[in-house]
């Protein structure tokens, strides 16, 4: 599935809309934990201080374009989001990954129903507010956000300011139809057919709700055959995850591309 109001895309017909709520079982939120053991190398660095938040940062310091990655439930220190972090640092921006959760992500024996409401995505948007406010008063002119399952959420509550010009939410995490009605800025949405968190009626009803709008440019798909994390949680072994994995980044480079002048 793929929805669109974006003046480069056809428009594709209205999905049905079936009624679905946030999701009540967070079990996928903690699939497939990252190995944080797990070697490699990493392109950028790691500060304790930016605007207050430790960060990995990476790419292009001297760009105008800036994009701010927030994680899933795992944290920043997860290897395959710092790898990701450095592909967009490679396209040419300057990218943060700051640490949301002060130190204290969940681990693979974390209670979820526990730590969830412990770790609010949207008073973390309102504790992050001075990262952006130094990237803007910086060389950062144009700033984007992008999250992924827990990050979602605090991605799409960053859309509802001024702070950014862009945001992608890939598998997110709490996100409601009603979240919409305030965005304020291009939103793309990445799903996946498997994923219990956000289901596929779920994104129907986002798709739903932009659409009534008309005045945000939106781009939604669903991925077939994948569950939630698909897009920075996968199985590195597996072909298809990987270069689902792949097509995922793609689409948010294009967002960001498209959007971030």
């Amino acid at each position: 599935m793929e929805a669109t109001h974006d003046n480069d895309m056809p428009r594709l017909p209205r999905r049905p809309t079936a009624t679905a709520t946030t999701a009540t079982s967070h079990s996928q939120c903690l699939d497939n934990p990252p190995d944080l053991t797990a070697g490699g190398h990493q392109a950028g660095v790691v500060v304790d201080d930016l605007a207050g938040f430790k960060a990995y940062v990476t790419g292009n310091v001297h760009s105008h374009r800036a994009i701010v990655l927030a994680s899933d439930v795992y944290g920043f220190e997860a290897p395959l989001l710092r790898k990701i972090a450095d592909k967009v640092g490679e396209a040419g921006y300057y990218v943060v990954v700051p640490d949301l959760f002060n130190g204290q992500p969940a681990t693979n024996g974390t209670d979820i129903t526990v730590w969830l409401p412990a770790h609010s995505p949207v008073k973390a948007a309102q504790d992050a507010k001075p990262i952006f406010e130094a990237l803007k008063r910086g060389q950062n002119s144009v700033v984007g956000v992008a999250g992924y399952c827990w990050g979602g959420k605090f991605a799409v509550e960053v859309a509802k300011t001024n702070e950014v010009e862009a945001v992608v939410i890939s598998h997110p995490y709490a996100v409601t139809a009603d979240d919409m009605k305030e965005v304020k800025n291009p939103i793309e949405i990445l799903g996946g057919q498997n994923d219990t968190v956000t289901p596929p009626t779920l994104v129907y009803r986002i798709v739903h709700t932009l659409r009534q709008r008309n005045e945000i440019p939106y781009y939604a798909k669903i991925f077939p055959r994948v569950a939630h994390g698909f897009a920075c949680r996968y199985n590195a072994t597996d072909p298809f995850a990987v270069k689902t994995g792949e097509e995922a980044l793609a689409l948010m480079l294009d967002w960001f591309h498209k959007y971030l002048k």
